[in-house]
């Protein structure tokens, strides 16, 4: 590492104001000089010759590179250093120090009475009305001068560091543990009061007896554990990574479609032999769902549902008085299932229906293929069965082959075998193929007969009228044969203006249809030229229109559109 002094250009002048008397200019270093540095370094590097030294007396390392050990001119040293290379105090950010933290569970102070300043809604010093977060008051408090709010406790503004911010201990007063040591020594002295009373009741007793009502939990460190290896000299416990005898999991099952292993929660939650009878290892989901681990969810379940209802339990806490009360539920709600269920029975009947065997049982024959293996258990898991029909299939009647509905002909019904569209008929076979019978249609005869009633009922109607009008004066038939011939006169007079509307707008419909078959023709033209045009002689939006189609333009249109899947269209 060499070490070339950069000196200011001010330090140079200074020195030659000091040194005029012996030489104008600074010396230079000669050949030898440069030599002697060079073999200085070396000698350095090889460890022969002592380190360079900084002005806090701190060894340099040689194999610095002289860009990082040479301090820049302006830094103003005298002699070797890296002072410059290390973080500057100046730059340096302030950090809080570790025992300065956010006070907690601070409030500030309640005013009596309204003070000049405070917020007007609540009366804290610390904010505006603008800035206040309590709930607008219809009356503030100052004017009303009742419930002034305490000032707010403004908190510290902490600086940490990255160490500070992430520290778990940080604000932690250690002087809350001395409760925690106070509430302990209070159990061992009544458990030592408790001692000296039942010694003075029984001498004879000893000290094991008082330790069987003690936790066994205290003494576990004692018992050897499995996979561990205890020195009773030294206290050291070392425990293995595995046991040796245990195989992996994931070496059960070689196959690549075989139960997944994750690796990096080292589980496989799937069994990884599923075929076989007996295996060691069934996966981890069998003994989630096995044992006391179901009835442990369902305590924890009971628990969260009985603190939503108001009850004091906790499953950790409190274990035994949870199973008392699960117990007590359970017991219940079956009671009162049971009694429900009588009710209904005692009301209705049927319990005779009840007491019946299973399905499967019943049919003594199921459509499902089970294999199995000569030890007596399943080879494999048995497929899933579509779910079959609520009504009856494949029912043969009358003798027929074909069920009821296998044939279709003209909106009809019918047998395939012998294509016979009644469905109580006896099946005839290929003769009543060529001999179709036909259905009568009972619909019409039905419309039929409906007519001719209202045909009576309306002649009958009209022969009543005519007899009350014998009944009546000759001068009434005059006066409604007049008003008759006024009501026909008016009815023929509106028939025939809306005989010519009509005939207007039928004249006027197709003389648009006209009119817009010729104005598509000319469209058509019109396009056909601009397509022949050259793009850069073609006018600005030329190919495009805004206007909505018509109807009649839009039937020009069709009449006149050109169809490419009509073989005759290449003729027009």
């Amino acid at each position: 590492m060499t070490t070339n002094a950069r000196v200011a250009v001010s330090q140079i002048l200074r020195n030659k104001d000091e040194t005029a008397d012996e030489e104008d200019e600074p010396k230079k270093k000669s050949r030898e000089d440069w030599r002697k540095a060079k073999e200085l370094e070396e000698a350095r590097k090889a460890g022969t010759a002592p380190a360079a030294v900084d002005e806090t007396g701190k060894d340099i390392n040689p194999h610095i590179p002289q860009y990082i050990s040479s301090a820049p001119w302006y830094y103003g040293t005298s002699g070797p250093t890296l002072k410059h290379q290390r973080p500057q105090e100046d730059r340096e950010g302030q950090f809080t120090r570790l025992d300065t933290y956010y006070n907690k569970g601070v409030t500030g102070s309640v005013s009596i009475k309204f003070r000049k300043g405070a917020c007007e809604n609540c009366g804290a010093m610390t904010h505006k009305k603008k800035d206040c977060l309590e709930r607008p008051r219809k009356i503030g408090a100052k004017f009303t001068n009742a419930g002034l709010a305490p000032d707010e406790f403004n908190q510290p503004n902490l600086n940490l560091s990255y160490d500070g911010k992430r520290d778990r201990w940080n604000g932690y007063n250690p002087e809350q543990h001395k409760a925690i040591i106070e509430e302990y020594q209070k159990v061992e002295e009544a458990k030592r009061e408790l001692r000296a009373q039942k010694l003075e009741q029984d001498p004879t007793a000893t000290e094991e007896d008082d330790r069987e009502g003690e936790d066994e939990d205290k003494y576990v460190d004692e018992v050897d554990m499995p996979g561990t290896k205890v020195d009773s000299k030294q206290r050291i416990t070392v425990r293995n990574l595995r046991i040796r005898e245990d195989t992996a999991k994931y070496l059960r099952n070689l196959d690549l479609n075989s139960a997944y292993y994750d690796p990096k929660t080292r589980s496989m939650r799937d069994n990884p032999i599923p075929e076989a009878s007996d295996f060691e290892y069934g996966g981890e989901n069998l003994s989630r769902f096995s044992g006391d681990t179901r009835a442990h969810a369902e305590a924890q379940l009971f628990a969260w549902e009985a603190h939503a209802k108001g009850l004091d339990v906790h499953l950790l806490a409190e274990p035994t008085k949870l199973q008392l009360l699960q117990k007590q539920y359970e017991d219940k709600r079956d009671q009162f299932k049971t009694q429900v269920k009588q009710s209904v029975l005692d009301k209705y009947g049927g319990e005779e229906h009840l007491h019946a065997p299973p399905r499967e049982l019943l049919l003594a024959q199921s459509e499902v293929f089970v294999r199995y293996n000569r030890d007596g258990s399943r080879a494999a898991n048995a497929e899933k069965q579509l779910a079959k029909s609520k009504y009856e299939e494949d029912v043969m009647i009358n003798n027929h082959t074909s069920v009821w509905g296998s044939f279709w002909k003209d909106g009809q019904w019918g047998f395939k075998c012998c294509h016979s569209f009644i469905k109580m008929s006896y099946c005839v076979g290929e003769a009543g193929k060529s001999m179709v019978l036909e259905v009568p249609d009972t619909s019409k005869e039905i419309l039929q007969n409906v007519e001719k009633e209202e045909v009576t009922e309306k002649s009958e109607k009209a022969s009543s009228s005519e007899s009350s009008s014998n009944s009546g004066s000759e001068s009434e038939k005059d006066k409604r044969s007049k008003t008759e011939k006024t009501s026909k006169k008016k009815k023929n007079k509106k028939k025939s203006k809306k005989k010519k509307k009509k005939d207007q707008k039928k004249d006027k419909q197709e003389d648009k249809l006209k009119k817009a078959l010729e104005m598509e023709e000319r469209k058509q033209k019109h396009a056909e030229y601009l397509l022949s045009v050259d793009e850069r002689k073609r006018p600005y939006n030329s190919m495009m229109e805004v206007k909505e189609p018509t109807e009649e333009e839009m039937e020009a249109y069709m009449m006149k559109r050109r169809r490419e899947e009509d073989p005759m269209s290449q003729f027009l």
